[in-house]
């Protein structure tokens, strides 16, 4: 059965006479800010810390810090919401404080795509969460799957604090990196995770196939790839998607780089900058070769990237790794789509590591 939730964060907002600032700039701050607009929430101040507060303006609001906002507004009338997102050890012991202080929410609001994960959609998409729980294969996997979902409807910390998984436990238990000697990592960043599936197996990994669009990411990865002599990673500079073609990067938010395509709403007023990029399916890009673990972390493209991976998935099972975190509909959708794409798999494994907000929700299907 899912949480039963008789106030979202939104409607607790609407109801308090508290007075209502921001914790952080930028990107986040921009979506949580328009969030409360649409739901009729007025946001009276903002603040950063301590090395960010130089009497600079956000939206027209002079940036405190905590010591001056705690002294004008006074601690007792306060909410606050967290505007960025971390896994940083000494700025979430920072979060810590000021959750124990005061009144304090993380706002659930998507990375992308738009529309908020509030009373509404949950009632809207009840019987999709469901079915997607149900395919879920352990106790672990339901008690994070509870945990993000009353998260995202009620912004509270201790809901995230009891959904961490350890990483060490889902490489041993889960991926068996040892077992690893081909791969595609789609979305690979600088080369970060490459990285680490290499360190992990042993010596096992002998190639891997790393695909990344964004060109800054992508000098990074090839400098790596170069460097790199215990396995052969082959830098493609291409998005994953579910058919060849070209479309464009937007690079204009500071949060995270994705196709323009799934360009959020709230950045309307900011300009896009955006350039061509290839994009093309992981079954062309491998052209037939085997792989035995696939890692699809790319920006709100997670539908396209699997469907662009049918043909390989189908012929070799690999094991796979799926970001579930980036759109509302992500914690339903893509386990309900991996579902109807690969009916063989059995394994459905729902894992999420330390930080804030809900990031790093990654799903593990194996075919046992």
């Amino acid at each position: 059965m899912l949480p039963v939730c008789s106030t979202d964060l939104w409607e607790t907002l609407q109801q308090s006479n508290k007075t209502v600032v921001l914790y952080g700039m930028g990107n986040g701050a921009d979506k949580i800010l328009d969030a409360c607009a649409q739901k009729g929430v007025t946001v009276s101040g903002v603040f950063a810390s301590d090395g960010f507060a130089r009497g600079n303006l956000f939206h027209g609001m002079p940036v405190r810090t905590w010591a001056q906002t705690k002294a004008e507004y006074g601690i007792q009338n306060l909410i606050v919401l967290l505007s960025f997102g971390t896994s940083r050890p000494d700025v979430l012991e920072t979060i810590g404080r000021i959750d124990a202080e005061t009144e304090l929410y993380a706002p659930d609001v998507p990375v992308f795509g738009n529309g908020l994960f509030d009373r509404a959609f949950l009632e809207a998409h009840k019987t999709e969460l469901e079915e997607a729980r149900a395919l879920l294969s352990d106790d672990e996997s339901r008690r994070i799957f509870d945990n993000v979902l009353q998260y995202k409807l009620t912004g509270r910390l201790c809901y995230l604090k009891n959904a961490e998984s350890d990483p060490d436990k889902v490489w041993e238990s889960i991926l068996h990196p040892r077992q690893i000697t081909r791969a595609a990592d789609l979305g690979a960043y600088n080369g970060d995770t490459v990285r680490e599936l290499i360190e992990r197996s042993g010596g096992a990994v002998q190639k891997i196939y790393a695909l990344e669009p964004d060109a800054r990411n992508f000098r990074k990865l090839c400098a790596y790839a170069e460097s790199e002599g215990r396995a052969e990673v082959i830098p493609c500079p291409i998005g994953a998607w579910s058919e060849k073609t070209t479309l464009y990067f937007d690079k204009s938010g500071n949060r995270n780089a994705s196709f323009e395509v799934n360009r959020s709403q709230s950045l309307d007023a900011r300009p896009a900058k955006c350039t061509a990029v290839e994009a093309d399916t992981l079954d062309h890009v491998l052209g037939g070769h085997a792989v035995d673990y696939i890692k699809y972390d790319v920006e709100g493209s997670e539908k396209e990237a699997l469907l662009g991976s049918v043909q390989t998935v189908a012929r070799f099972a690999p094991k796979l790794l799926v970001s579930l975190y980036h759109r509302n509909e992500d914690l339903f959708a893509l386990p309900l789509l991996l579902h109807k794409l690969f009916p063989e798999y059995r394994g459905y494994y729902l894992r999420r590591f330390r930080g804030i907000p809900a990031w790093d929700l990654n799903l593990y299907l194996t075919k046992d």
